[in-house]
């Protein structure tokens, strides 16, 4: 059998979740909590095997608890179920050693089939949160990218600034110097220069820079 605890503050989604669950001949809920402290202190008393928390719940949040239990239980699979469903709580989740991440529409079957996954040592993320995870971890990216770039537009004067970011609209070294008034001769050696303090091969490398700066 496998050992559940179940950790949320309303009475009526337990019940639901131990219905559930309990409906599978393999699955027996051990123990239920109202808040991530309980939860903590029932995983000490008893011989859980998985343990499926909310994250909002009074005393300590189900994200709180995961990382006590991963500290007094680092072999316990912890699954988060949760109606909030949002990039930052997903990752810091598997950060923390989630074994799983779902949303509280899950459909029974899935919420009995990441119990038995998660016993058995297996990851297991909800479509829903498997979007939210690869959308966030792709921001992510996409932040990293654009603290780099500022980091290296830092060398250049404010003139060269301006003419890079006409660069990251895409206009042309005489459409450049139209919209600030400078002649295209002008602008064609602010953008030797600029090319040679970003280490840029050519204007479309410096384009792409403007843009990840967000210039």
């Amino acid at each position: 059998m496998i050992r559940v605890l179940i950790a949320d503050d309303e009475p009526l989604i337990r019940s639901g979740i131990r219905m559930i669950l309990t409906s599978a001949d393999d699955i027996e809920v051990l123990a239920e909590a109202a808040d991530g402290r309980q939860a903590v202190d029932l995983v000490r008393a008893h011989p859980v095997d998985v343990a499926l928390l909310d994250i909002q719940m009074p005393v300590m949040d189900g994200l709180t608890a995961l990382a006590e239990l991963r500290r007094i239980a680092p072999a316990l699979p912890v699954l988060i179920l949760t109606t909030f469903g949002d990039k930052v709580n997903v990752l810091r989740a598997l950060a923390d050693g989630g074994a799983g991440f779902l949303l509280k529409d899950t459909a029974a079957t899935e919420l009995i089939q990441a119990v038995r996954a998660a016993a058995q040592g297996h990851a297991y993320l909800s479509p829903a949160a498997a979007r939210h995870a690869a959308d966030a971890l792709t921001k992510a990216g996409a932040v990293g990218r654009g603290e780099t770039a500022r980091r290296r537009l830092a060398v250049l004067s404010p003139r060269e600034r301006e003419v890079l970011a006409l660069l990251g609209e895409g206009l042309s070294n005489a459409d450049a110097g139209d919209r600030i008034h400078m002649s295209e001769a002008t602008v064609k050696t602010y953008v030797s220069r600029i090319l040679a303090k970003l280490g840029c091969d050519n204007r479309v490398q410096a384009a792409l820079l403007a843009r990840d700066a967000d210039l």
